[in-house]
């Protein structure tokens, strides 16, 4: 096996992802964008909301929904969220593929499939989940533009933190394993990560721009369905690449231990 290998199959992992993260993305997701839309266009906010900062849109869907780029909001909805999610997907399998071709064996006795769950898991607490917690999307009609410099430096700040604790968790948990035990050791990598990653967010200023009267339920539910749509991508996209990869791997480990047959 090569690394391109892995990519290759990570890239098809995340495109068979993104189609899937598409639909849920229309079923759960969409319906709050709109409820949002209508909201704004009926006067509801009188926040400037097209100041939403781009670490806001890490969801799959573009929440800009005039015409002044040209494209419909029936066009947003389905070419745009689908190209959006598929593009993303991709992107995350790719990169999910090379990371597993590094982590293969080096994370104790896990095969090839629990290591890639297990980092597609790690990868979403600290690429998504983390920063989520400390800076959630806003919908259309929440945002101010003199903010959006600050907000999108320290989303990302928080992101890349979060994602070399993540890195150094680990192999701090591997380095302890041979003294704790696996699980224990895990612990302590865990918890060290948390410990960093909160106190960073509680370092960091946060920001509540929400207007009075935008209703709490429209908020949740966009929250609550970017959430989704994200656990649902990196779901899937480890699954799918788990499998795709188990065979191969297999393959690889019997070429090795084959027995020569002598030349006659």
């Amino acid at each position: 096996m090569n690394t391109a290998t892995f990519l290759l199959r990570g890239l098809l992992a995340g495109l068979i992802a993104g189609v899937l993260t598409f639909g849920v993305a229309y079923v759960v997701g969409e319906g709050p964008v709109d409820a949002a839309i209508a909201l704004e266009e009926g006067g509801a906010s009188t926040t400037d909301h097209h100041a939403a900062a781009p670490a806001e849109n890490t969801d799959g869907h573009d929440h800009s929904h005039g015409d002044e780029a040209g494209i419909s909001r029936a066009t947003q909805s389905t070419w745009g969220l689908a190209t959006g999610t598929v593009v993303f997907g991709a992107a995350l399998g790719g990169i999910l593929g090379l990371v597993s071709a590094v982590a293969l064996g080096r994370l104790g006795r896990l095969g090839v499939q629990a290591t890639v769950l297990s980092l597609g898991a790690i990868g979403f607490v600290a690429a998504y989940l983390v920063p989520f917690a400390k800076y959630p999307p806003n919908p259309p009609a929440v945002g101010q533009a003199g903010t959006i410099g600050s907000r999108t430096a320290e989303y990302f700040a928080l992101l890349a933190i979060s994602i070399a604790a993540a890195v150094a968790a680990v192999v701090v948990a591997r380095r302890l394993a041979a003294r704790f035990g696996g699980f224990t050791a895990g612990l302590i990598g865990a918890a060290g990560f948390a410990v960093v990653v909160g106190a960073v967010a509680l370092l960091l200023p946060g920001y509540n721009e929400v207007p009075n009267d935008f209703p709490a339920t429209v908020l949740w539910q966009f929250r609550t369905a970017s959430l989704v749509v994200q656990a649902v991508l990196w779901g899937s996209v480890s699954l799918v690449l788990g499998a795709l990869l188990a065979p191969v791997v297999r393959r690889a480990l019997a070429g090795r231990t084959a027995t020569p047959v002598p030349a006659a």
